[in-house]
């Protein structure tokens, strides 16, 4: 049985997740960010899946519903929506492992052998059986995904120590000063937030970790470290079957994060194939008409280059270059769209250079408007990342136009 771990904040992603999970997040012109986990746990062949939300999960809940409903609950398939609801006492989820352990009576009715635990937040294509023989080869407690991250980002995850034999030796949740692999000073091993678990060993875990009332009730700085010593807790290193390489993985956590691995999809050949047919990713498909390009003049002339551009899009005598285009977006009349991520919905109108920026799900941009090309104004109307990344939402345009409209109102009565 797998468990994916949707109920997370997300509150690096600043005002994208302020209306939904980040597991809910649009990525790639048509996904969900948790189609990701969902599929590679399909195309693994296991089917049997509970999805833990908590969060603002409306419109997870629903594209759940409505994009995964196709197994056949008779042969015992299913993908089944666990929200949060205060099973064991009057808290909700205090921490992953308690989040987990609220939901024991469900996992044990079915009686897996092994529980799967995912985070449901991370982009990657990975097939769990390799992982799941080597837990069974070792006579793992617990295995745990790991990949290599350069140091200085690995105060984000999980760091951990193994011996020549890959059993932890050492584990550390976010730690402030990461510790480097042997021999690698500008790389550390860290945690993908995936966990076999033998199922009795994780059910009494989770019970003796639920009374330790100083507890964080988390995986990451309980349940993993404090297994250490007592346990058969080892890592599994997510690599490229055929040249060992280290294989895809992008935790997109912050804003900076989102872009490029979205960016990433428009080279030529990304890192993350989307059309390998061997390992499709699954996910809701709206029935929308074909993407259409329009108007063929000079300076009103619709084309896309190096971009992806989603069905139900009209690009109307507009330049989009190197971006991306989710469902249903729009783009008007000479307007410039470069290296800019537009998510489902977004009207461009007409006159309009968007640059380096992400635009939130229905934001319609008036005619005229001119975002990314300086920083420093883009800076006082909307949120501009470290990297220089501009971040638009529909709430700050509404804002923006009502200022507008009040300084024309002072206008007027000034005359």
């Amino acid at each position: 049985m797998a468990v994916v771990m949707a109920g997370g904040r997300g509150e690096r992603l600043r005002h994208l997740t302020r209306n939904r999970a980040k597991p809910a997040m649009p990525f790639g012109g048509k996904y969900r960010i948790i189609d990701f986990s969902l599929s590679n746990c399909v195309n693994s062949g296991i089917r049997q899946i509970l999805v833990l939300t908590q969060y603002k999960a409306h419109s997870l809940i629903q594209h759940i519903q409505r994009g995964w409903g196709y197994l056949r609950g008779e042969l015992g398939e299913f993908v089944q929506l666990v929200p949060a609801q205060q099973q064991t006492g009057e808290s909700w989820y205090r921490g992953t492992a308690d989040a987990v352990y609220q939901n024991l009576d469900i996992i044990e009715a079915y009686h897996p052998d092994l529980v799967l635990v995912l985070a449901g937040d991370h982009v990657y294509k990975m097939d769990y059986g390799p992982m799941i023989a080597y837990h069974v080869e070792k006579n793992a407690d617990i295995t745990v995904g790991v990949v290599q991250v350069p140091v200085s980002q690995a105060h984000e995850f999980g760091v951990m120590t193994v011996d020549d034999n890959q059993r932890v030796t050492r584990f550390t949740e976010k730690p402030a000063r990461p510790e480097p692999m042997p021999g690698c000073s500008d790389v550390a091993l860290a945690s993908m937030g995936i966990y076999v678990f033998n199922r009795e060993f994780l059910q009494q875990r989770l019970v003796a970790d639920a009374a330790e009332p100083h507890s964080a009730h988390d995986f990451g700085r309980n349940i993993i470290p404090g297994n250490i010593a007592g346990g058969r807790v080892y890592a599994y290193a997510f690599q490229d079957v055929k040249t060992a390489a280290q294989a895809y993985w992008r935790d997109v956590g912050t804003v900076d994060a989102f872009y490029e691995a979205n960016m990433e999809l428009v080279y030529v050949t990304p890192e993350l194939n989307l059309y390998d047919e061997d390992w499709p990713i699954w996910t809701y498909q709206e029935h929308v008409p074909a993407a259409k390009f329009v108007l063929d003049e000079d300076g009103r002339r619709g084309e896309a280059v190096n971009s992806l551009v989603a069905g139900g899009c009209i690009v109307s005598g507009a330049t989009v270059r190197e971006s991306l285009l989710f469902v249903n977006s729009r783009a008007g009349e000479r307007s410039v769209v470069f290296r800019s991520v537009l998510l489902p919905n977004v009207r461009v109108g007409r006159d309009c250079h968007i640059s380096r920026a992400i635009l939130d799900e229905g934001c319609v941009v008036p005619d005229g408007t001119r975002i990314g090309s300086d920083l420093e104004e883009d800076t006082r109307r909307f949120f501009v990342t470290e990297r220089g990344v501009v971040l638009v939402t529909p709430e700050m345009l509404a804002a923006l136009d009502s200022a507008r409209a009040d300084a024309r109102g002072d206008v007027r009565a000034r005359a």
